[in-house]
């Protein structure tokens, strides 16, 4: 790629592409093995750019981080719990989740490589815990709407059952290498996925009914 020449640096544009090299080299190689200099010449420009719009390695790999969160944030945040029936909005709330980490495989390696390094660099951000919040805050409303008209159990406690919809979500992806080699079964494929997926919606589904009596 040829680099960009002053006279025509947009830099919103540089900036972006950087971020997105970063998000790739990151994603393959997690924090230690990652180069800046790999990332700047993928993005069409140089190291001295990339220091200049980000300061550090450590800085630009919490931008990263950052970003590939909001993704998932702004997924999460799609439902509209006011126009939804308690249980449609948090099994939505589940879809979104679930299709996001099927669709970005590389947020599952970043967060397998920053759970690694025991969120060293999750420490750094105060954007990303600020994210949180309104998915949370969601849940909660959901669940107090469904336990009073009577749909939803009482008792679930909202960053529980987010956890759950997580792990629910991310696991028989992120260890599918792993979990195909010991039992022989390819978890990639789609037909595996899909059943897979039909059961822990229908598990998800059981939890949150009330309870009977």
């Amino acid at each position: 790629m040829t680099l960009e020449s002053p006279s025509r640096r947009d830099p919103a544009r540089t900036r972006a592409r950087l971020l997105e090299a970063a998000v790739a080299e990151f994603g393959d190689h997690g924090f230690s093995g990652a180069r800046t200099d790999r990332i700047a010449r993928h993005a069409g420009t140089n190291i001295r750019m990339l220091y200049h719009y980000f300061g550090s390695k450590d800085d630009l790999y919490v931008a990263v981080l950052e970003a590939v969160l909001a993704d998932l944030r702004h997924d999460e945040l799609q439902i509209d719990v006011d126009t939804m029936e308690p249980l449609e909005g948090l099994m939505g709330i589940f879809d979104f989740v679930e299709n996001h980490f099927a669709a970005h495989p590389r947020l599952r390696k970043l967060l397998a490589f920053e759970n690694l390094n025991e969120a060293r660099h999750l420490a750094i951000s105060t954007r990303i815990p600020e994210m949180a919040t309104p998915v949370l805050s969601r849940i909660r409303k959901l669940l107090t709407r469904g336990v009073a008209n009577g749909e939803v159990r009482a008792g679930v406690d909202a960053l529980h059952l987010y956890v759950a919809m997580v792990s629910l979500s991310y696991y028989g992806r992120a260890h599918a290498f792993t979990l195909s080699r010991i039992f022989h079964k390819d978890l990639h494929k789609p037909s595996w996925q899909k059943a897979h997926l039909k059961m822990v919606r229908q598990m998800l589904a059981a939890f949150l009914a009330p309870e009977p009596g």
